[in-house]
């Protein structure tokens, strides 16, 4: 059997708050809305809910789901349920599972500017891979429910194309 590269198709996101979500991943992240802010309810008469059912289990109730869209055709999907009254995630980047996703911007400062001041958080300074031989910047940062963004100005394969020095 041959293995070959998937392609990535979406992340998910719990938010406590996806009306605030959505307007600052549409607005300053710059996303696709594919769908509003919709509310889905436990519902095993109907396919969707049935789905939800087998995903979350029963008792939900209902939650909230928005889907967007990268530049690239990335989905971002941001979920709100009921049970998530967190204001912001806990950094745990030393345990199993997803800590943060990577966007590119060729603006890696401005788009941290822009996220500060939509209230959320640069955890460290913008930093160069090849300081005075290539652009290749990153950083850092968190929405303003405490996911964690890294932002790259070049394709993750630039990035690493080079050595370390």
């Amino acid at each position: 059997m041959q293995t070959y590269p998937r392609a990535f198709s979406h992340i998910g996101l719990s938010v406590p708050d996806i009306e605030k979500a959505y307007k600052f991943y549409t607005e300053v992240m710059g996303f696709y809305s594919l769908m509003k802010p919709t509310r889905v309810e436990e519902d095993v008469s109907t396919a969707i809910g049935q789905m939800c059912i087998d995903v979350f289990g029963e008792g939900f109730d209902h939650f909230y789901i928005t889907h967007l869209s990268t530049a690239d055709g990335i989905g971002i999907e941001i979920f709100q349920f009921p049970q998530n009254k967190e204001a912001k995630a806990e950094f745990r980047p030393y345990q199993n599972g997803v800590f943060h996703f990577c966007i590119k911007d060729p603006d890696v400062e401005g788009l941290a500017k822009r996220i500060v001041a939509a209230g959320g958080k640069q955890r460290m300074p913008i930093r160069y891979y090849y300081p005075d031989k290539k652009p290749y910047a990153m950083v850092y940062m968190e929405d303003p429910f405490g996911n964690i963004i890294e932002i790259y100005s070049h394709s993750y394969e630039l990035h690493y194309s080079g050595e370390y020095e």
